[in-house]
């Protein structure tokens, strides 16, 4: 009699350890993963605002897309290569390795000084 006491209670102990764990601390347990590897929104300003955006050499549409103002450029965790161009004016190109907030970008492009790409 006692033998069959006992497993009831270990299995009563048993599936209590099972239980799901609650919504909040799944989320929780989401955002610190997310912690450890931050994204970040580029809210870029260039002249002319019509230049052409590459994210890791991938054409993401143009400046005046990713002005902050509704959204900025999404860039996920890890060091990325952002170029600016547009036909008649030199590129420009930078690194930036998200923080996890906001970053303001801000780029003036220098005319070729020709349409065959002169210097100036």
């Amino acid at each position: 009699m006692r033998k069959v006491l006992l497993a009831v209670v270990c299995c009563g102990v048993a599936a209590c350890a099972r239980r799901e764990e609650p919504g909040s601390l799944v989320k929780a347990r989401e955002l610190m993963a997310e912690a450890g590897n931050p994204s970040g929104n580029l809210a870029l300003l260039c002249e002319p605002a019509d230049a052409e955006v590459y994210l890791d050499g991938v054409w993401q549409g143009l400046c005046s897309d990713f002005t902050g103002a509704p959204k900025g450029l999404r860039v996920g965790a890890g060091l990325h290569q952002i170029e600016v161009k547009k036909q008649g004016y030199w590129p420009y190109t930078t690194y930036y390795e998200p923080s996890g907030a906001r970053a303001r970008l801000t780029i003036q492009l220098r005319a070729t000084g020709g349409p065959a790409g002169g210097a100036e």
